[in-house]
């Protein structure tokens, strides 16, 4: 029995995302039992929903940057904020967001998006004002930071010089694991 079109272009991303090479037009038709002009048609309307897809002359990819991410449970002190977050983007990370969890409300969470020394600079600029307080100062310093890299190995640095420069602290009992419930 044939599936559908919507259902199809989901087999054609699933093949996609799970292939390391490219995937010619015609492996995806013989494999998805349609024509090779049927795989074009579901390309411009995968393309039409905003999945970058590359043609390469050796068949289809999916043009996404492939990250890592680790959460880090840090500790230090205001005058250390720069060095912290200079470490994180000097070696290869960027800062996605900061949060603490506070034992009565919770996750507290604030978006960062911070990948190089300038946007440190001025994210520090920002601070400076005295117009806003770094989070970790609701937690005694205590905070988290999502880092995404492109590899493990360079999340594993991270946390290497977080560990040799004091920064990196442990978890505790009453701390989930799980801040944002994907694993319940």
């Amino acid at each position: 029995m044939a599936i559908g079109g919507q259902e199809r272009r989901e087999q054609i991303l699933k093949i996609l995302k799970n292939s390391d090479k490219p995937v010619a037009g015609t492996e995806l038709a013989k494999q998805l039992d349609v024509s090779r002009q049927v795989i074009v048609q579901d390309m411009a309307l995968i393309r039409a929903n905003g999945i970058q897809i590359l043609s390469t002359n050796r068949g289809y990819i999916i043009d996404e940057e492939k990250t890592v991410s680790r959460v880090f449970k840090v500790i230090h002190t205001d005058e250390q904020v720069e060095e912290e977050l200079n470490l994180f983007v000097d070696l290869g990370g960027k800062v996605e967001d900061v949060f603490v969890f506070h034992k009565v409300y919770g996750v507290i969470k604030a978006e960062m998006n911070i990948k190089s020394r300038r946007e440190v600079k001025k994210y520090m600029e920002g601070i400076s004002t005295g117009k806003s307080t770094n989070l970790k100062n609701l937690t005694s310093n205590y905070h988290y930071h999502t880092i995404t890299a492109d590899d493990e190995q360079t999340l594993d640095m991270i946390q290497e010089e977080l560990r040799q420069r004091g920064f990196l602290a442990k978890l505790q009992d009453y701390e989930p694991v799980d801040f944002w419930g994907e694993n319940a």
